[in-house]
This record gives C-alpha cells, structure tokens and sequence, in this order.
C-alpha cells in the first residue's frame, strides 16, 4: 500500500487558550490535487504551516513523505509552498528571482521554472513590484515548481486575483502538477476552483476534518433528496442525514438504499456537500460560532455561483464523517 502524503493522527495545535486544531485525524494519498475548504477560524492555515513546518504541534503528530516536517534541508527540498500574499522580493527581477532559487534549491530545475515563466508570459527583466497580482502569483507558482517538491502546498493564492487571472493560475496549477508528477494540496475559499480543479477534498471546520475523500467517491455516496420532513424517519438504516430543511435534504448512503420510499434522490453537486457539512458543523457548534459559520457558507454560497451550483443554508439535522 501506497503510503500516505501526509498523515495527521489527533493533531492538536493551540494559540494560548484559542484551540485551531483539535485531536484532527487525516490521510492524504500521492497523486492528487487536494482542495482544503472550510471558513474563516476552521484551522486551514495552521494545518499548512504545520505540514511546513513553519509551527509544530502542542500534541499529536503530523508527518509529510514519511518525515516530520522540515526535519531537515533534504525534507525541506521536497515540499514547495505558496503563501496567500504570494511573497516576492519587489526589488529583484524574475530572472534574478530564478537565479535566486537555484542558489537555494539543491534540486532546482531551471529548465522548468523558465518554462513556466515562459508559459505565463512574464518578462524576465521585469522587477516583481511591477507585476501585477496575477503575475506574481504565477512567479510564486514558478518557483515553487523550480523546486521539483514532492508535495506542493497552497494557501489561498489566488484569493485576491480577478476571474481571468484566477482561471489562468489555476490551469497552470494543473499544469505544473502534472510535469512534476506531484501531489498538491491547494486551501481555498472558492468552491467553484475547487470543483475545478480538484479530485480529492478535505472539508474542515471547527479545527476537526468533517468529511475527507476522492471527490468523485464522495459524490457518488450522497444524494440530494426531495421528500417532506415527516418522510426523513422512513430512511432506512444506513442512510446518514448531513442537512435537510422543509422539503429536503442532502445524505450519505449507497444509492441503492434510495431506490424505494416517498422521497426523489437526486445527483448532489459538490458545493451542495461542502455547504451542507460547514452547516451541520456550525449547528453543532452552538449558537455564537455557529452564526459566524453561517455568514461564511452564505460568503461561500457566492461563490459557487460561476458553476451555477445552487447553495442552501438551512437547520441540520445531523453530520457524519
């Protein structure tokens, strides 16, 4: 069996008395672009920075290619990262950007990272305080492929960038996945580049993994059924409610469970699951975090909008990893 990419097992991490992760469990397997969603607070950015090794846990463990992060400069060699500001020094040039991450990476592939260089249309010459926010995204992107990572980890990097450069970033993204036959782990908020782009999903709130899987088996596992509230105790056991309102409800089961009843399955799309998680989430968690939720799955719900996915935030009635 293939071992895993990277493995968390009850990893804890706390700011003073504020707890981001709590007793997470994760497993992420080789050869995927990985979406990590979830709102504002759920613990995304710490859970990169821990696989970065840029923060270690107050419990549990966390190990990225069979290693604790950034155990050494070889482990360090083998993960690329691109922060949310897409750090670059303003003053240099690309090209003296590339120069810089030969002089920094024992496994640097120049050959690539003017490639990709290339491919985004960036001017050598030209100093990075003068590209725009798309540009230097895609020099961010660049260098951390110029690496040749194992793993490349990003945290929101195309959040502040309009729908054309966001689009192109992205399709470079997958680009450079594929020529470095790497795994990725992308964190965002916008759920129509992860439906994009991805093919396995991580869904945290509330510092704990709420659903983790291949997109195309979890999508398979939940239905999205019409049917009256009174008609939610017929479902047979082994069907799981994550949501449901009035005339409706998002569950997990084997569609075979479906088939007879007062109740219409139908396909669920995979923002309608995301939502439906960070919803039950946010009712579990009480009254005041729970209403913080709600804002960030409306905030979210926007977003889905591009896929022409139809977002609904209503009472759970329940949640299931």
């Amino acid at each position: 069996m293939t071992p895993p990419v990277l493995e968390a097992v009850r990893l804890t991490h706390r700011y003073g008395r504020h707890t981001a992760l709590a007793d997470c469990e994760l497993s992420l397997p080789p050869g995927r672009i990985v979406g990590l969603v979830g709102p504002n607070g759920a613990g995304k950015s710490t859970l990169l920075n821990l696989a970065c090794g840029l923060a270690r846990p107050t419990s549990g463990t966390i190990r990225v290619l069979g290693a604790v992060p950034a155990a050494d400069p070889a482990h360090l060699a083998r993960v690329g990262f691109v922060a949310q500001d897409t750090p670059v020094y303003r003053e240099l040039s690309v090209a003296e950007h590339l120069h810089l991450g030969e002089r920094l990476n024992p496994r640097w592939d120049g050959d690539l990272a003017r490639r990709r260089v290339d491919r985004a249309g960036l001017d050598p010459r030209q100093r990075a305080g003068r590209l725009s926010g798309g540009q230097r995204a895609q020099l961010a992107l660049a260098l951390a492929a110029g690496k040749r990572p194992e793993l490349l980890i990003l945290d929101e990097p195309a959040a502040a960038l309009d729908p054309v450069a966001r689009a192109t970033f992205l399709e470079h993204l997958v680009e450079s996945v594929e020529e470095l036959g790497a795994t990725a782990l992308l964190s965002s908020h916008a759920l129509a580049d992860v439906e994009q782009v991805c093919d396995h999903l991580v869904v945290l709130a509330d510092g704990q993994v709420q659903l983790a899987g291949d997109t195309a088996e979890l999508l398979a596992r939940h239905r999205r059924i019409l049917l009256p509230v009174p008609a939610l105790a017929q479902l047979p056991d082994g069907v799981r409610v994550i949501h449901s309102d009035a005339d409706e409800a998002i569950v997990r089961a084997d569609p075979s469970l479906l088939v007879d009843g007062p109740w219409q399955p139908v396909a669920a799309d995979l923002p309608e699951v995301v939502l439906a998680y960070l919803t039950a989430a946010a009712s579990d968690d009480g009254t005041a975090a729970g209403s913080a939720y709600g804002r960030a799955t409306t905030a979210a719900a926007i977003t889905t909008t591009a896929t022409g996915a139809t977002a609904r935030t209503t009472t759970s009635k329940g949640a299931t990893r």
